[in-house]
């Protein structure tokens, strides 16, 4: 069975995004660290649209994100899709 999610950084128009989408596993996550490292990229914008499931590897990746941009004090927008959006407000609350 082949890989049902994925996460990457996407560089368009001179910004970086990113970009999560399907069933994002441990191993989706573990899989972009060997890649891109483990630290937190800048990022102007997240797309999660179309994110099925995280796991909660997954869910620690992007609150990461997240998080580095607010201590640079960078408002990051995040594209949701009703699973992201759920945990995120579970979360943050």
């Amino acid at each position: 069975m082949g890989v049902r999610g994925a996460v990457q950084l996407v560089n368009t128009s001179g910004r970086g995004e990113l970009c999560l989408a399907g069933e994002v596993t441990a191993e989706v996550v573990a899989a972009f660290h060997a890649r891109y490292g483990r630290e937190p990229h800048v990022v102007d914008a997240v797309d999660a649209g179309s994110v099925t499931s995280l796991s909660p590897a997954a869910l620690d990746l992007l609150l990461d994100h997240l998080d580095a941009a607010e201590r640079r004090g960078r408002v990051v927008p995040v594209r949701r899709s009703p699973a992201v959006a759920r945990l995120l407000s579970a979360r943050r609350t």
